[in-house]
């Protein structure tokens, strides 16, 4: 929807009191009966809500979340990104801290659903009146699905926290207590199903221009998400096969309902894009570009830089998974016409052409080092990007970004992931219960591949082989749009992902390069990490929250 500048609850609660941000003063605004008074009044109130919704393209230190995982580095030195894996993260040093954002955002949903009116009588025969009450008839709806995406939100991060249904007085504020990790889970689900069948599919008949709205797949695919976190080793230390089963009967009702189709275009920056679920619809914007185009270009700050970890898990274009140590795959490191078409689309590697001229990443190359703020690792960001964007002084341009936040292409490798970890088997289809599976864990993973032009996976791998092809074929489609670094976390793989690595390329006489794959960063890691902390003052203020083990 499109942003109202409208100032409303929840701006001023972002202070260290648990209470201020909980509580709602409604001394400081207009009355409750003005704010609601007309139906104009009513969407700028449930646009506000809309407003807390994160697109992820600056979440930490003006940088994306990416660069804090084995996927991507950030380029400049100075940066609290830092904070995340140089063993400085503690309870009172908070990086990406959301308790509060997320907080107001529920508070502003409540507010939203307690007072907003089902009807206008008196506006009867007003211009629209007809189309106006369906969208006052959905408002609900959508306010309610965001109010459990946003404790999702929290849950992901903290863990511990507390379910807030209702406006609350400053006297309930600081009493609260956090529910059971399965309690939360259940209710956000709950929440979901009360909205599914009502929500619309679309809104192409009720307005005009309108994206990124709430809708009966973004509840459903919220679902299937929060599901599969659930049933994931993290939070499923017996790997109870029932949680994996709901995670994937949940997705294959998405799959089911065939609102979304996979088709070969472009996945960000595109609104008519077939698998797009829900996404963030920002305004014209040049920031983004300015803050990752290459070094060596006008306005180019560059920023965040894909790891050799990440390129290495492009497979080569036949297919098969690309290998570092085998001369024959090295040598199709950087030829892109080699390797799966998501390789190009993601980084910007030596050698391509980019806004009409070749990156030269490099020494000495004109985006390579020892120019300060070049790419540690060789690459540049591609994915998200609006390459037509203009930085030179006089004559920038400014392009609206949507934001992918829930794709079908994710629902697909959900559906994989859970029915693989509930059967153990790549190719199983059968019956549980009442849900017949009829779409193997590797036919779905197959149907994103091929989505792109890419050959299947064979049918004779075993459970493991799969698994990590399904977590590989995760990695490379949902790039840079958020999943990664919970993905870490979820698998509890954070150990594994300490070390970054970067290509360092050397120009040779004859023309060619020379490709030496050099470490960039070990990290620190600690088992800790899998959740955030909450901050001290959380638990000063509310005497019922418990830290997160080994944060002190």
């Amino acid at each position: 929807m499109k942003r109202y500048i409208f100032i409303l609850i929840g701006c001023l609660w972002l202070t260290t009191s648990c209470s201020d941000f909980l509580e709602l003063n409604e001394s400081q605004y207009h009355t409750v009966e003005y704010q609601f008074s007309t139906f104009g009044d009513v969407k700028k109130v449930a646009t506000n809500v809309y407003g807390y919704v994160q697109d992820g393209l600056a979440d930490v230190g003006n940088t994306m979340r990416d660069a804090a995982t084995d996927d991507a580095v950030y380029a400049w030195e100075v940066n609290s990104l830092k904070t995340y894996y140089d063993g400085s993260w503690s309870a009172i040093n908070l990086i990406d801290d959301q308790w509060s954002h997320y907080y107001s955002a529920i508070s502003a949903a409540n507010y939203f659903l307690e007072n907003c009116p089902s009807d206008f009588p008196a506006t009867i025969y007003q211009e629209n009146y007809k189309e106006k009450m369906e969208q006052l008839k959905n408002y609900p709806l959508e306010i309610k699905a965001l109010r459990a995406y946003f404790h999702f939100e929290l849950l992901k991060r903290y863990r511990n926290i507390i379910v807030v249904d209702h406006t609350l007085s400053v006297k309930e504020v600081n009493d609260l207590k956090p529910s059971p990790f399965d309690q939360v889970v259940s209710w956000i689900v709950n929440q979901c199903d009360e909205v599914i069948p009502l929500l619309p599919v679309t809104y192409e008949n009720t307005t005009k221009g309108e994206i990124a709205r709430t809708t009966r797949g973004m509840a459903m695919a919220l679902k299937a998400r929060i599901l599969l976190y659930a049933a994931s080793p993290l939070n499923n230390p017996t790997d109870d096969k029932a949680k994996w089963l709901k995670a994937a009967e949940a997705a294959k009702n998405i799959i089911d309902a065939n609102i979304y189709h996979l088709i070969n275009e472009d996945v960000v920056n595109n609104a008519a894009a077939g698998g797009l679920i829900f996404g963030k619809w920002n305004s014209p914007s040049n920031s983004f570009e300015g803050s990752n185009f290459p070094m060596g270009f006008e306005g180019g700050y560059s920023g965040v830089c894909p790891s050799q970890n990440l390129a290495e898990a492009f497979d080569l274009i036949d297919g098969t998974p690309f290998d570092w140590n085998n001369e024959n795959h090295r040598k199709f490191a950087l030829e892109v016409d080699k390797r799966d078409p998501r390789f190009q689309k993601t980084l910007l590697s030596n050698g391509v052409s980019f806004k009409g001229e070749v990156i030269e990443t490099f020494l000495n190359g004109k985006n390579g080092l020892p120019m300060e703020g070049a790419t540690p690792t060789s690459y540049y960001l591609r994915k998200l990007l609006r390459e037509e964007t203009s930085l030179i002084p006089g004559s920038t341009t400014s392009y609206q970004h949507i934001v992918p936040l829930f794709r079908y292409e994710e629902v697909l490798l959900n559906y994989a992931e859970a029915l693989l970890e509930a059967e153990k088997n790549p190719t199983y289809k059968g019956k549980q219960g009442e849900v017949d599976y009829q779409l193997s864990p590797l036919e779905a993973v197959n149907l994103v591949r091929n989505r792109v032009g890419m050959s299947g996976l064979p049918d004779n791998l075993d459970y493991m082989s799969f698994q990590k092809r399904l977590r590989n074929e995760r990695r490379v489609e949902l790039a840079f749009e958020g999943h990664r670094f919970w993905d870490i976390r979820r698998w509890k793989m954070g150990k594994d992902t300490q070390k970054v690595y970067g290509l360092t390329l050397t120009a040779k006489g004859d023309g060619t390069l020379n490709m030496e794959r050099t470490l960039v960063h070990d990290r620190v890691w600690e088992d800790k990490m899998y959740y955030y902390p909450i901050a001290d003052f959380e638990l000063f203020n509310n005497k019922n929250l418990t830290q997160n083990d080994g944060w002190k």
